[in-house]
Order: C-alpha cells, then structure tokens, then sequence
C-alpha cells in the first residue's frame, strides 16, 4: 500500500491510478474530521466528526464511514508548521493513516496542511465544531494536487 506523502509529485505516485470514492481526514486528539470525495469531480464534502479519546479514534463510526463510501483511497492531513517543519500532532496524524489503511487496506497518502481549521472558521459556519469542513478542505487541496498534475 502506498504510503505517500501525496502533495508533492513523486514517481511512486504517477505510476498509481485512482478513480473514485477518497475519504479525507483531518486528526485531532478529541475530534477527527472527515470528508468524502470523488477523484471524478474533484469534489469533497464534509461528512462526519469523529469523536476521539485521548487520540484513540472511535473505530465502530469509521468502520461505518468506510462501510457506507467504500472508498478507494485514504487522505490523513499531516499539521505542519508554517515554516514547514513537523509539530507535536505530525507523528500521530501520520501512525492514525497507518493504521486505517491497516484496518480497511486502502493506499493512504498524506497532505501536509496548515491553517485548514482556520480556513475552515473563515467560511462563517454556524457551526460549534468545524473539523469536517477542515478535513473537505485538506481534501480538495489533494485532489486538486493530484487529480489535476495527473499524477495518481
């Protein structure tokens, strides 16, 4: 399984042809946004907040969210600093990628993102929690990286 990380072209990746259903994925310690997408459309739209305890995800809920989309790929975004170097929720991130393509053995690729939560409080939603609309963003970010360079 390819574990990539996706928003930089590599060779690994042009030789990867993906079409269909991309579940994304921004991780949290409490709470784990999810978006589903479409490499056909390049479209993602939010679809789940998965509640988490102490960075243990609440695998019955992604079961049913992998169950429901039966997806063809896996999209964990990987918090970065600004300056492009790892932060303290970099590592986890990337062992909870590891450990859904394990469980549901699907290629995951990782997007490196910053701000996506604040992107997501710009768009003015009425919302309490906005991680789904984080992990929509770092999703379309990828498909608009990948799908558009022709590179999976």
């Amino acid at each position: 399984m390819p574990n990539q990380n996706s928003n930089k072209p590599s060779s690994k990746t042009k030789s990867t042809t993906i079409s269909g259903v991309v579940l994304g994925f921004d991780f949290g310690l409490r709470r784990i946004g999810v978006a589903a997408g479409q490499t056909i459309t390049q479209t993602a739209t939010p679809e789940a907040i998965v509640k988490s305890r102490d960075g243990k995800p609440d695998w019955e809920h992604i079961s049913k969210l992998f169950e429901s989309w039966k997806p063809v790929a896996i999209v964990v975004g990987l918090p970065m600093r600004l300056d492009g170097t790892e932060q303290a929720l970099t590592q986890p991130a990337r062992k909870f990628g590891q450990r859904l393509s394990g469980r549901y053995h699907c290629p995951v690729f990782y997007m490196e993102e910053q701000l996506s939560s604040i992107e997501a409080e710009s768009r003015n939603l009425k919302q309490t929690h906005i991680d789904d609309h984080a992990a929509q963003i770092i999703l379309e970010n990828w498909l608009e990286a990948n799908i558009t360079q022709n590179v999976i």
